[in-house]
């Protein structure tokens, strides 16, 4: 058998195919449907198969091409962007998609050495707020609250269209 010559593809295919075949395991009691009239677990597992073909190709690739070893875990960057995950749950219904985003995007950026306030990714954050805002909740129906429970009160009836 060949040894290992990239083990960053190695494990990177690892992660990637034991998240495929759990999505296949989770979602496998949904109801499929098919591509014109999609059911509950078409999504799942059409983004599960696609993990599973790009875990296998970091697999081969991990046999196949020379790569670097893996290096030190960046365990502070780390956390920072998982309690910005968490944070995004937790003020979501409290201060609704804007704010949350807000919370998610700040705290997530704030985790690498080269942040620092640029208006120019100021004005592509409210981009993306407002886009995430139009496609989701307004487009999709995505049941996420625009204002939330603690800013409904305050800013509810100064921006009736965000209700």
């Amino acid at each position: 058998m060949k040894a290992i010559s990239s083990p960053k593809d190695f494990w990177a295919g690892v992660i990637y195919v034991g998240t495929g075949l759990a999505a296949l395991w989770w979602g496998s009691e949904y109801r499929m449907g098919s591509a014109g009239r999609m059911g509950p677990g078409y999504f799942p597992r059409a983004l599960a198969v696609l993990l599973l073909c790009i875990g296998i190709i970091a697999l081969v690739r991990a046999f196949v091409a020379k790569g670097s070893p893996i290096g030190m875990t960046a365990w502070k960057p780390l956390l920072i962007v998982l309690a910005s995950c968490a944070l995004f749950g937790l003020t979501l219904p409290r201060l609704g998609l804007g704010a949350a985003l807000l919370v998610l995007c700040l705290g997530s950026a704030a985790a690498s050495r080269e942040f620092r306030f640029d208006p120019v990714a100021a004005m592509g954050l409210v981009g993306l707020i407002v886009f995430c805002a139009i496609v989701f909740v307004k487009g999709l129906g995505v049941p996420m609250p625009l204002l939330g429970s603690w800013l409904e009160p305050v800013l509810g009836d100064a921006l009736p269209w965000l209700r």
